[in-house]
């Protein structure tokens, strides 16, 4: 058995401020132990399992150079760095058999949601697929499932995890904080967290047939809202992609694959 899992940062437990995410910052080290430690108990909880796994451990977070390699489990192997193809969901094939997300976050708007946002909370306000709106978490599982990949688990809040339900029906959640708002949360000792992640993995792969994740058959009709229309203007030099309003970009993507790249592409070149 082949595993992806996908490591983001503001939905591990401890986690509630954007400083605690940022590298430089005072807290930034330790909660890259605190990350490090929730993605060992995921790949604990896959080889508790199945003891002769494949796991493949993709830092999703911002630049992709987070998670600390030489506290990572050593069976398993780490995709650092970027560009990373698929970005977030770096390592994902067709010869992958379950995907986990750890440390996952709401999508942007969502209210009394921990640093909630979709791919770059600097560039993105909205992403909608075929007039589906799609956070981190729903584009990700798609993802999985259009490579015939089952997402089996999330780890983060209570908001991520009700967004789970709605974009992967039979998805294990483990929710390691409540949000008390967008930058306080009532959170689980690491520790805690870690052990309820270790024991749901193996649940949930036993489970992962009773999975339905959210597919996109053929074309995609992808809009993103950008936050200012200057953010648009980069991304209007790419071929197929149009605006409609002010800050809305609209592209016709053959599958969703491709769609996922484009959202990664404006996210890009927005910032610039």
């Amino acid at each position: 058995m082949r595993v992806l899992v996908s490591v983001d940062m503001e939905g591990i437990a401890g986690i509630v401020d954007v400083e605690d995410v940022r590298p430089g910052e005072r807290e930034y080290e330790r909660n890259r132990a605190l990350m490090t430690a929730e993605a060992n108990a995921a790949v604990l909880g896959v080889y508790d399992a199945e003891p002769d796994a494949e796991v493949l451990v993709s830092d999703a977070h911002a630049q992709f150079r987070n998670l600390l390699p030489e506290k990572l489990d050593r069976r398993a192997t780490l995709l650092r760095g970027t560009p990373k193809s698929f970005g977030m969901m770096a390592g994902i094939a067709e010869d992958v058999h379950a995907v986990i997300f750890i440390g996952y976050h709401g999508r942007a708007g969502l209210a009394h949601s921990v640093l909630s946002h979709t791919i770059n909370g600097s560039v993105v306000a909205e992403v909608r697929c075929n007039d589906r709106v799609l956070g981190e978490l729903g584009l990700n599982a798609a993802l999985a499932a259009a490579h015939g990949a089952v997402p089996i688990l999330v780890a983060g809040d209570e908001t991520v995890a009700t967004e789970a339900t709605g974009v992967a029906r039979g998805i294990w959640s483990v929710v390691v904080k409540r949000a008390l708002g967008a930058r306080a949360a009532e959170n689980l000792h690491p520790e805690e967290a870690c052990a309820r992640i270790r024991a749901a993995v193996p649940q949930a792969l036993r489970r992962r047939a009773r999975v339905r994740p959210l597919r996109f058959a053929g074309e995609v009709d992808l809009e993103v809202d950008v936050l200012t229309p200057a953010m648009a203007e980069h991304a209007l030099l790419v071929p197929g992609i149009e605006l409609l309003g002010e800050r809305t970009l609209a592209y016709e993507a053959e599958d969703f694959p491709t769609a996922y790249r484009v959202i990664q592409l404006i996210a890009l070149l927005g910032r610039l």
